[in-house]
């Protein structure tokens, strides 16, 4: 039966579960055992979150530019915040503290994309620089160029991709090890 307000509704903006496929290639991308084993990322709550704040940055970037990116964007980073809230509360964190530490992330997210953002005004020695200090705790600046060619390559790969591509989840990260100097 149609309902008479159906047409009231808002329109979809990619089909069911779009949203949920692409934040699941972000957090399956940033889980890759390369970064953490060959990369210097930290393996710990931290650095996997800072991982997948990299990956979120880089999908954000690109929807920047698609037709009805905007909307996608906000309900990628809707998903994003509903993610972390679930895992403090399954880590345990009670009721009044996850707030705190929700400002903190989204804290987080904004300082770090406003840094990553700035860098690829600055050229690839600042992204470099600003991946050192946000995902590998200031040390190992080779290993950050090596995560600066990384996303400089996936910047390049989702360039490429047709705004329909993009908003329907159908593309992946380039491989890490793809990306690494010779």
């Amino acid at each position: 039966m149609l309902w008479p307000f159906n047409h009231f509704r808002k329109p979809r903006l990619a089909p069911s579960g779009t949203i949920e496929a692409i934040y699941g290639t972000i957090v399956t991308q940033a889980r890759e055992p390369l970064f953490y084993r060959d990369l210097g990322v930290p393996d710990t709550v931290n650095g996997r979150f800072d991982l997948v704040l990299l990956h979120l940055w880089l999908v954000l970037r690109r929807l920047k530019s698609a037709d009805s990116g905007a909307a996608l964007s906000q309900a990628l980073f809707d998903h994003f915040c509903n993610d972390m809230d679930d895992n403090l509360r399954e880590m345990g964190v009670g009721d009044l503290a996850v707030p705190r530490r929700m400002q903190a992330f989204g804290e987080a997210f904004y300082g770090r994309t406003a840094a990553y953002d700035m860098a690829l005004t600055e050229g690839r020695e600042a992204l470099a620089g600003a991946i050192c200090r946000n995902v590998l705790g200031g040390e190992k600046m080779e290993k950050a160029r090596e995560l600066s060619a990384y996303a400089e390559a996936a910047m390049a790969a989702f360039a490429q991709l047709d705004d329909a591509a993009l908003l329907e989840a159908k593309w992946r990260f380039p491989a890490p090890e793809s990306t690494r100097p010779q």
